[in-house]
């Protein structure tokens, strides 16, 4: 099961209709190919990957790994580099204060993963949250798309057993929500106003270095 799935089942989105109009008089529709039905369906995890908006949100969040994975390396060279310093003084300074250095650098460390892992959660919580931030951003569009034909209620796919194929406008969604929002709207995503980000299917980075403070 995908983030994206994960997050949206159960969900009352999937339990409850994407988007419903009570009482919306019918408006006639636009040559968009959005057949008029009462009723239509949509794939979330389409619109996710194959829109340009999309896309942009998940290459921008496998960015935002690739760089905590570097950072995470970078660390772990300095560390690595700074303990074997630290061991080569053993020999030259009393037991007192090769003992204050070895404590100073063990609470470098602890320091350092400490502010590690906060960046993996605060980098998890933004993927996690990512795939309902770009619904949100795409709610506009499927109103109009809904109002076009007619609609008084857009489902879930996952969430209908049987259907025409002609009240899926996942197709028309996908091609009205990058004509519509394009691929610079990831800027927007969040709703506390940081970086949008996206599922990646790729773990975590490890966000401890393996150093351990010399004895």
């Amino acid at each position: 099961m995908t983030p994206l799935r994960a997050l949206l089942t159960g969900a009352a989105l999937l339990t409850a209709p994407l988007i419903a109009v009570g009482g919306a008089a019918p408006v006639q529709a636009q040559s968009v190919g959005v057949v008029q039905s009462d009723i239509l369906v949509v794939d979330p995890e389409r619109l996710y990957e194959e829109t340009r908006l999309g896309q942009a949100i998940t290459a921008q969040l496998q960015q935002e790994r690739e760089d905590l994975i570097a950072l995470n390396r970078k660390l772990e060279a300095e560390l690595e580099a700074e303990e074997l310093a630290l061991t080569e003084q053993r020999d030259t300074t009393s037991p007192e204060e090769f003992r204050d250095l070895a404590d100073a650098f063990d609470e470098r460390v602890q320091r350092i993963r400490a502010d590690s892992q906060r960046r993996v959660r605060e980098h998890e919580r933004n993927r996690e949250r990512a795939p309902l931030d770009f619904m949100r951003q795409v709610e506009p569009v499927l109103v109009e798309l809904m109002r076009e034909a007619g609609a008084a209620v857009v489902m879930d796919r996952r969430t209908v057993l049987l259907q025409a194929d002609v009240v899926d406008i996942t197709s028309a969604a996908v091609q009205r929500i990058d004509a519509t929002l394009g691929p610079a709207a990831p800027d927007e995503g969040n709703a506390d106003g940081t970086e949008a980000t996206p599922e990646t299917a790729d773990p975590a980075p490890d966000p401890e270095p393996e150093t351990s403070p010399a004895e």
